[in-house]
């Protein structure tokens, strides 16, 4: 305000009388251009102060805080390597990157002890238990729609079930015996294992997925979600009605199903594309009416409980031990042995 006012205030020699402005003395001229000169050097050296002092704030400021000055950022190549690895994996390998991943995956298996094996197997019993459990529960409980359009029921009987328990298994790291025929099988004919590991891998995963299917039996008997419901009592008296080479072939076929389903699976690095190799050959073979060792394993002793007239002896000798045999020619040979002999080293010499 100081400022303006000054810088605003009349040159003295307009306070002169009119005659004396028309007529200014000598020494009235002399006033007045240093009245101006004095004007203009005080505003030079306002406008100089304010600039420097400006200046000098900002340097301040920018030497404070370093966080504020321009740094170069870094190539988006180098932030997308930072990431991890060139780039994500491809959904599905190509096949014979895939056939080399579930050798490597059956080299993992066989190495494991037997403690580790057999406690992975009693999980995988349970949650095949658990799939062959809500197929009973959803798809055993539709008499009406099994009388007017059978093929609907098998559907839902096939969709609603066993897929889900597969999956469980995979994508945890389970060890599953009707899988185990197929991967473990494959590196024992490639030579990465041995015959002994081979056979331990087998056995103990077979009798830990029979003692989890057993646990998961006895605790759905005991839940009562059942009800009267005879689809468990139905299903295990046919399954163990049958004549040895019968479900002997179902057990090849079953298997055939379900370690395709394995073997697609393993390759998938999603898990939309593991679900999707799953569902369709699980329901499948469960549409088709083809025996799985495993999941027997909790129907048949579910079936027991429930009042079904079916002994021990029949569970072992009329179904698990014909469709158990069934199931490792389905595995190792329908499935692996085409692969292993075009894209593995299965009964070549060495040269």
């Amino acid at each position: 305000v100081f400022l303006d006012a000054k810088l605003t205030h009349p040159p003295i020699g307009h306070i002169l009388t009119h005659n004396q402005a028309t007529q200014p003395e000598p020494h009235c001229k002399v006033l007045i251009e240093t009245s101006r000169l004095a004007t203009m050097l005080t505003r030079s050296a306002l406008l100089a102060g304010l600039l420097a002092s400006s200046s000098y704030a900002f340097a301040v400021q920018s030497h404070a805080n370093p966080a504020f000055t321009t740094r170069p950022s870094a190539p988006i190549s180098t932030a997308l390597r930072m990431s991890g690895g060139d780039g994500p994996p491809p959904p599905l390998k190509p096949p014979p990157a895939l056939y080399q991943g579930a050798v490597a995956a059956g080299v993992a298996k066989a190495s494991g002890s037997w403690e580790k094996i057999f406690k992975l197997g009693v999980v995988s019993g349970c949650h095949i238990g658990f799939g062959a459990y809500l197929a009973i529960t959803v798809g055993g409980a539709c008499p009406q729609i099994a009388a007017a359009n059978p093929g609907l029921q098998k559907i839902i009987l096939g969709a609603f079930g066993l897929p889900f328990g597969l999956i469980m298994t995979l994508v945890t790291g389970g060890e599953l015996f009707t899988g185990n025929t197929a991967l473990v099988g494959a590196a024992r004919l490639e030579g990465k294992t041995t015959t002994k590991d081979l056979v331990k891998n087998w056995v103990a995963s077979y009798i830990g997925n029979f003692v989890g299917s057993l646990i998961l039996a006895y605790l759905a008997f005991k839940s009562g979600t059942l009800g009267n419901a005879p689809a468990s009592v139905a299903i295990a008296t046919a399954k163990c009605s049958l004549p040895f080479d019968v479900a002997f072939v179902r057990g090849i076929l079953c298997n055939w199903l379900v370690c395709m389903a394995v073997y697609m699976a393993s390759g998938c690095s999603t898990m939309i594309g593991k679900m999707t190799a799953v569902w369709f050959p699980i329901s499948a073979f469960v549409a088709l009416g083809l025996d799985h060792s495993v999941a027997n394993m909790f129907m048949i002793p579910l079936a027991m409980m429930r009042g079904a007239e079916i002994t021990i002896a029949d569970m072992f000798v009329k179904n698990l031990i014909p469709v158990t045999l069934g199931n490792i020619v389905g595995g190792l040979l329908c499935v692996m042995a085409p692969f292993g002999t075009t894209m593995g080293s299965w009964f070549k010499k060495e040269e």
